[in-house]
Parts: structure tokens; C-alpha cells; sequence
């Protein structure tokens, strides 16, 4: 099974990373880890945010290096958006699945969802798991 995820530096996404990884652990396969930035805004802003991921993503290539897990991180910046990516990523990769991180939304917010992941829903042609953090007490 080739599983993308839609990573961002939060609870979330590392949530849905560590789906996917338990997931390919335990059925075997591929994790595609795909950071999507548009690119074309405020460039010092876009070179802080390529910083920060680098060092995260250093951080992430060593964990599925040790814990054997066979995987592929992509950094994208093509001028498209995070859903737009993903999708191509799946069609590029011939991926199974693709994994995101959801996160807790007021009642007016859960009729809305967050624009990304409605966007990944209404594009995706495989199917999308939603994750949630687990709540800490």
C-alpha cells in the first residue's frame, strides 16, 4: 500500500504521518510524505516557512530511516494548491490512499470544513482518511 500524506507542522499532520506510518508498519508499503507551499507571496516569509520544514523534515527522514519504514518526502512548491498537489502526487506515485490531519472545529466550522481538506475530498479519485490528534488531558 502507497499511502500520501499531506504534512503540515502541526498535531494534526503529525498525526496523520503517524497513521500512515503505523499503517505501512503493519500491512507493508510506502509512506509519500508531500509539503505543499504556492509559492509567488511574500518571499522572506516563504524562506522562514522552507527553513523551518527542512529542519522538520530532516527530523522525519531519520525517524522512517531508523524505524524502517520506506518512504519518500516531497517538497513542492509549483504554484498550486495543497489539494492540487496531493492529487498529482497520488496520480504520480500510484498511491493508494491519502492521509491528512483534521482538526476540531466549532459547529459553524464542521459545516464548512477546512478548504483544503474539502478541496482534497472533492478532487481525490482513491480514498481520503481524516486523522485527529488525540486529545491530551
Amino acid at each position: 500500500m502507497k499511502i500520501v500524506v499531506g504534512y503540515v507542522n502541526t498535531q494534526e499532520g503529525k498525526a496523520a504521518l503517524d497513521w500512515a506510518v503505523n499503517e505501512v508498519k503493519e500491512r507493508g508499503g510506502h509512506v509519500v510524505v508531500v509539503h505543499s507551499m504556492r509559492g509567488g507571496g511574500n518571499e522572506q516569509a516563504e524562506r522562514e516557512e522552507m527553513l523551518t520544514y527542512r529542519e522538520e523534515f530532516d527530523e522525519i527522514e531519520k525517524r522512517l530511516t531508523d524505524e524502517g519504514v520506506p518512504h519518500t518526502i516531497r517538497r513542492l512548491i509549483r504554484g498550486l494548491t495543497p489539494a492540487e498537489d496531493l492529487v498529482r502526487v497520488v496520480s504520480e506515485e500510484s498511491a493508494d490512499v491519502i492521509a491528512i490531519g483534521l482538526r476540531r472545529r466549532s459547529r459553524t466550522g464542521k459545516l464548512i470544513m477546512g478548504s483544503d481538506a474539502l478541496e482534497i475530498l472533492l478532487l481525490a479519485d482513491c480514498p481520503v482518511v481524516g486523522i485527529k490528534r488525540k486529545e491530551t488531558e
